[in-house]
């Protein structure tokens, strides 16, 4: 804190304040070196609303991400766009040349399909790239809503049944054409090449767990390496994931687990914890939590919260670096992250009311259990209308002007006076108009697309 120093506790902290791992629970976490960081920024959060991020951008995540300490890279459909086969590209040369971790997996994503594998291992023969240098991630859908009314027309055509049936039909019909298209894929997929193959089906969270167990014992014997389990609409509450994860573990108990969390409950990434602490080893996360809808699980809450409630620390993970990560995502994405965002806002270490600043000047327990440095981070001062004495001796002091008290009360009274003149003046809206223009000109408006059609249809 600049040159003051805190008070020496004559106590160790642990006696003067309960710490907060301290409390019984049930769940089982494996061991820190066997948990795996699965990073879906690339590929889930790039698909939040309005997000597009470059090739040459999206590589320099990935060298912020292999630097950090994750285990596992999605980098999505390279067979799909040109940019993301030149996303791929940059990635595997810059594993090739050392700027990215050789440990670092890459997965590619694609449907239950034989023209969607064909396609990737085309992307990947062009680059001049081993087939088995990714990991393929194979997926269908596992809710019987999914499996009958999202597939169930494209299980039909694959079967050579009319489209007239596809209502009449019964579900157990259709999940028994969904494992079928899924380990025929999987299955192709190994004989072209691929070594190591991920798969699961959408919407776990609504699944009948028997039948998401199914799909993974399946998928393991037609050739399946890593099973998934997805909480696509992000509709799963902790209690169910303590309830139904261990289930499905054990369909499939000695293949590691991904698990897969959206945040629309704000739950993200506690049941990314629970998750763990029930059977699973790999978890997925985005970077500031960005993703559809209300995003994934944030990889600093799920970090944080194994960190300091469980004293869970992932070897070789450089925590410190997750607020400069966090700033350079705000960057490329055009998204900011909220000021209380825990760990990496920028208020999370930044104090003003006089009672807060005291206790933190006497000893930074007091009111921070998180060591600031864990994040890279240090404790800073904001004055006005909540500042207190303490403070206001702390900034002058820092400026190397002595403390008397009198001028402490003048300086007081006048940060309070023109703070409370700034509040009065204040007008946000045209910030506030500012930042919703800036959020919803990410992406392109319908009339914008209307239009575009308009010029195409003149120009033929």
């Amino acid at each position: 804190m600049d040159g003051v120093k805190p008070v020496e506790l004559q106590e160790p902290l642990a006696e003067l304040a309960r710490d907060p791992k301290h409390f019984l629970h049930d769940l089982q976490f494996p061991p820190a070196g066997k948990i795996r960081v699965y990073d879906d920024t690339l590929r889930d959060g790039e698909q939040m609303p309005g997000v597009a991020i470059s090739p040459k951008a999206k590589y320099q995540l990935a060298r912020m991400l292999s630097d950090i300490g994750v285990h596992i890279m999605d980098v999505g459909f390279p067979s799909v766009s040109e940019s993301e086969k030149e996303t791929l590209r940059l990635i595997l040369e810059g594993r090739k040349r050392g700027e990215i971790r050789p440990d670092l997996e890459v997965v590619c994503m694609m449907r239950s399909n034989q023209g969607d594998i064909d396609a990737t291992m085309r992307v990947i023969d062009s680059l001049g790239h081993r087939r088995d240098e990714v990991t393929y991630f194979i997926f269908t859908s596992a809710s019987d809503l999914h499996v009958k009314y999202k597939l169930g027309k494209t299980l039909l055509h694959r079967e050579g049944i009319p489209e007239s049936e596809w209502l009449e039909l019964p579900v157990s019909h259709y999940r028994a054409a969904n494992l079928r298209m899924m380990c025929e894929a999987i299955s192709y997929a190994r004989a072209q090449g691929a070594t190591s193959i991920e798969f699961g089906g959408e919407d776990g969270s609504r699944a009948d767990v028997d039948y998401i167990g199914q799909i993974h014992r399946e998928g393991l014997k037609a050739g399946g390496t890593r099973p998934s389990t997805p909480d696509t609409v992000g509709c799963y509450s902790p209690f169910a994931v303590r309830e139904y994860i261990p289930q499905i573990k054990a369909a499939a108990p000695d293949a590691p687990l991904v698990v897969h969390f959206h945040n629309d409950l704000g739950l993200g990434a506690w049941n990314t914890v629970m998750a763990l602490g029930s059977g699973a080893e790999v978890f997925t996360t985005s970077v500031n939590g960005i993703g559809e809808r209300t995003g994934n699980a944030p990889m600093h809450q799920v970090l944080m919260q194994l960190r300091y409630l469980f004293g869970i620390e992932i070897p070789h993970f450089k925590y410190e670096k997750l607020r400069d990560l966090a700033r350079h995502l705000e960057l490329v994405s055009g998204i900011p992250v909220q000021p209380t965002e825990p760990g990496i806002g920028l208020n999370v270490f930044t104090h003003e009311s006089g009672i807060h600043t005291a206790g933190m000047l006497i000893h930074p327990a007091i009111y921070q259990f998180i060591p600031p440095a864990d994040m890279g981070a240090e404790v800073e001062y904001v004055y006005g209308k909540h500042s207190g004495a303490l403070s206001i001796e702390h900034a002058l002091r820092q400026a190397g002007i002595p403390p008397e008290p009198e001028l402490v009360s003048k300086v007081m009274t006048e940060v309070k006076r023109i703070r409370e003149e700034r509040a009065e003046r204040a007008d946000f809206s045209d910030f506030h108009k500012r930042y919703y223009d800036h959020l919803n000109r990410l992406g392109l408006t319908a009339d914008e697309v209307a239009d575009i059609a308009r010029a195409l249809v003149s120009a033929a």
